[in-house]
């Protein structure tokens, strides 16, 4: 398979996953603004999933660039990544009929976390196909903001249980931290 088809197949399910995310979303019963004030948490959860979706879909778009070939190690760690991404309609579905609670929010973080495991998988298996000496692994090099991100998923998750709104908020942060593409990847990835 070539990257391009593999990038083709990425975008149309995240396109997918984005389109369900927003047909969850529910249409208030009012015509007020008092009938919005309802689906306010469940709104930010999707606003918040969306960039998360849409940096993931933006890193991966710019990892795909600065990469040569792919192997069947890479297809699997892609499809990795696409099933984590693929529960979040689900979270933000639970949060919605829950509320931001305890256990919906850190299975929010779980699922968030996961992702960027998959992420850095497809990574690490891009980088083993392509080589050491790889435009991705010159980029990539230590990679903390990757292992800082996993960091503070494995600090919000049992944060949850605490307070849902502390975790929140550190998905907010992370979410901040990578609303810029990646530079690094995305200047080896020009041609």
């Amino acid at each position: 398979m070539s990257k391009g088809r593999l990038e083709a197949f990425t975008d149309g399910v995240i396109a997918i996953i984005i389109t369900i995310m927003v047909l969850e979303l529910k249409v208030p019963h009012g015509v007020d603004l008092a009938a919005l004030q309802d689906s306010v948490p469940v709104f930010l959860a999707y606003v918040l999933s969306f960039v998360n979706v849409a940096i993931f879909w933006n890193n991966h778009h710019h990892m795909l660039h600065a990469t040569e070939r792919v192997d069947g190690r890479v297809l699997w760690a892609n499809l990795f990544l696409l099933f984590w991404l693929s529960l979040v309609p689900f979270v933000i579905r639970w949060m919605d009929e829950a509320g931001i609670t305890a256990l919906p929010a850190a299975a929010y973080g779980v699922v968030l976390g996961m992702s960027a495991v998959g992420y850095t998988t497809l990574q690490a298996a891009i980088v083993a196909c392509n080589g050491r000496s790889s435009k991705l692994a010159a980029a990539v090099g230590s990679d903390f903001k990757g292992k800082f991100s996993l960091f503070l998923y494995v600090v919000a998750v049992p944060l949850a249980f605490v307070s849902p709104w502390i975790a929140v908020g550190i998905y907010i942060a992370v979410a901040l931290f990578w609303l810029v593409p990646d530079p690094r990847i995305e200047t080896m990835a020009k041609p």
